[in-house]
């Protein structure tokens, strides 16, 4: 029976060529838009680590003076270098990471290629197991390395690629400015998107291309990068990154291996907050936070809100070509009432007429679908052409060419809803009167 259905539907395309085009041009276009910023949004929303986001936290404490006091305010969102360093040391998580973004002017060992200037990421050794970053040679280094702050890197595949043709550079020399740093690991293909351990820079850009110790760092003095909220009087000698700074710009990261473990890890934060205001350091009431990976996205706004307003004036575009449609199938069953009180009249029901016609209402959704799909391939080609950070990220996977046809369908389905009740609801003894 859905055989003949369809066969039924392609006759009705061949009778009414020119309506049939335009619902399917009203359902592309509905598709096409809603599907172009739907993928966009898909990128910029997404868990970028799903399988530990709701074990990885970002904890806050509230360092500052009382100046400039507000009560109910959020903490500060990064941290003092000395503050980290503590709870680093302290070790209280199952995995704990501390961060900041950097520059490097960076050489091969055997100086065949001129310095250029790369993305660097201070940090210490858990993390890369805390964000499974993949290795293609090597490994992370150790904390004993953290500690004896040792000249140690870990390199992109990209940046191996351009100095080293791509081998094996473990072993290696990485020239940064007038260090030498030897090579320890090579990441394999790599991008969280967005970059969730550091929102203070690029979080669509790709991941840094040399990592170094933190401690390290330090001691070679090399440059940051990133936002820095500063107060009280500067007395370290090191400036606004030394250790006694009253500088926030370091991030934080703990791994609890079960998500149970968070509201002690959170009592250990109260805990020291109380006794860094007790021995003088904070002055502010203690104001503690434990974000896991999406929710701290989320307090972030991660995802820009042009692309959030785009996606709801995309779908409600959709909207409007789906009523477009629904007034067309109306006026197209309506012409067709005789045809069909001829049917009811021979004894077809009024299930069998709304099957029909539901039938033919969805064949004009998967045309729609694949006209769409098209369109919506255009649009995200064109996303790319803009200069926004992520333009680069729009591509259509798998689960979202899945979704457009699933769209596609839905969309018909519901469009074709009321035209087939109106299409049974027919009676056939007026029609066969007025002919």
């Amino acid at each position: 029976m859905f055989t003949y259905y369809c066969n039924l539907a392609l006759r009705s395309f061949r009778r009414n060529k020119i309506l049939t085009a335009l619902m399917v041009l009203a359902i592309a276009l509905g598709i096409g838009a809603s599907m172009t910023t739907l993928t966009v949004f898909h990128i910029l929303a997404g868990d970028p680590i799903p399988q530990k986001s709701d074990r990885l936290f970002y904890p806050r404490i509230e360092p500052r003076t009382k100046q400039g006091f507000q009560p109910g305010e959020e903490p500060e969102e990064q941290m003092t270098r000395f503050d980290a360093e503590a709870l680093l040391r302290e070790h209280r998580g199952d995995r704990q990471a501390m961060m900041s973004g950097g520059a490097l002017s960076v050489e091969s060992g055997d100086g065949k290629i001129d310095p250029f200037v790369v993305n660097a990421r201070y940090t210490s050794a858990d993390f890369f197991p805390m964000f499974d970053a993949p290795f293609a040679f090597g490994s992370g280094w150790t904390g004993a390395d953290d500690e004896n702050r040792a000249q140690v890197a870990v390199i992109s595949k990209e940046l191996n690629e351009k100095l080293f043709g791509g081998g094996n550079s473990v072993g290696k020399t990485l020239r940064a400015g007038d260090n030498s740093l030897r090579i320890v690991g090579v990441l394999g293909k790599w991008r969280p998107t967005p970059k969730f351990y550091d929102l203070t820079n690029d979080r669509f850009s790709a991941v840094e291309q040399v990592f170094v110790p933190f401690s390290t760092s330090r001691t070679l003095k090399l440059g940051v990068q990133g936002n820095m909220d500063c107060w009280g009087d500067q007395t370290d000698a090191d400036g606004s990154v030394g250790l006694n700074a009253p500088c926030a710009w370091v991030q934080y990261w703990v791994e609890l291996d079960d998500p149970s473990k968070a509201s002690a890890y959170k009592q250990y934060l109260e805990n020291y907050s109380n006794q860094q205001r007790a021995a003088g350091r904070f002055e502010r009431p203690t104001n503690v936070r434990l974000d896991n990976v999406m929710q701290w996205l989320d307090f972030k706004q991660a995802v820009p809100s042009d692309v959030r307003l785009q996606l709801w004036l995309a779908f409600g575009f959709l909207l409007v070509c789906l009523l477009n449609t629904v007034g067309l199938l109306l006026a197209k069953f309506m012409r067709r009432e005789p045809e069909i009180g001829v049917r009811r009249a021979l004894g077809a029901s009024r299930r069998a007429v709304f099957a029909q016609y539901l039938v033919e209402a969805s064949a004009i959704g998967i045309v729609g679908g694949v006209a769409g799909l098209g369109l919506a391939l255009l649009g995200l080609w064109a996303v790319r052409q803009q200069p926004d950070d992520y333009a680069e990220l729009a591509h259509l996977d798998m689960p979202m060419l899945f979704a457009t046809f699933a769209l596609a369908l839905v969309s018909s389905v519901l469009a074709g809803l009321l035209p087939a009740w109106r299409a049974m609801q027919v009676a056939p003894a007026i029609q066969l009167k007025s002919q």
